[in-house]
C-alpha cells in the first residue's frame, strides 16, 4: 500500500481536518510539518508539478505577512513566488496531500478524497 504525504501545519484547522480524513479512510500517511522543517526548492518544484499549479497559486495572498511584505504583488514573477514560499513557509496553502503521483490542496479538506479514494 502506498503512503500519502501530508504537508501539515498543526495550527491550521483545515490541516487537522485533513489528517482526520486520512485516519478515517485508513490511509497510511507521513506528516511533513513544513513550518518546522521547511521544504526545499526541489521538493517545492515536485509539489507544483503534481498540483499542476504555479507557485503564485500556492501562496496565501490574503495573509497579513504577505500583504505587509509584498503588497499587491503586481510585479512578482514565478521565481519571486518560489523564493517567497521557500523563505516564508507559513504562506503556503495548506494542507497539501500527495498520493499516487497526484497532489491536491485540501481546502476544503474533503477535496483530498479525490486522490485517496
Amino acid at each position: 500500500m502506498k503512503k500519502a504525504i501530508i504537508y501539515h501545519n498543526p495550527r491550521c484547522s483545515k490541516s487537522r481536518e485533513a489528517l482526520s480524513i486520512l485516519e478515517d479512510k485508513n490511509v497510511d500517511y507521513e506528516i511533513i510539518n513544513y513550518i518546522l522543517h521547511p521544504i526545499e526548492e526541489k521538493e517545492l518544484a515536485t509539489i507544483l508539478k503534481l498540483l499542476k499549479s504555479a507557485a503564485s497559486e500556492l501562496i496565501r495572498k490574503n495573509d497579513k505577512l504577505f500583504k505587509e511584505n509584498y503588497g499587491s504583488a503586481r510585479n512578482l514573477v514565478e521565481k519571486d513566488y518560489i523564493k517567497i514560499l521557500l523563505e516564508n513557509p507559513s504562506l503556503m496553502q495548506r494542507p497539501i496531500v500527495v498520493f499516487n503521483n497526484k497532489a491536491i490542496i485540501g481546502r476544503p479538506p474533503e477535496l483530498i478524497l479525490k486522490i485517496i479514494e
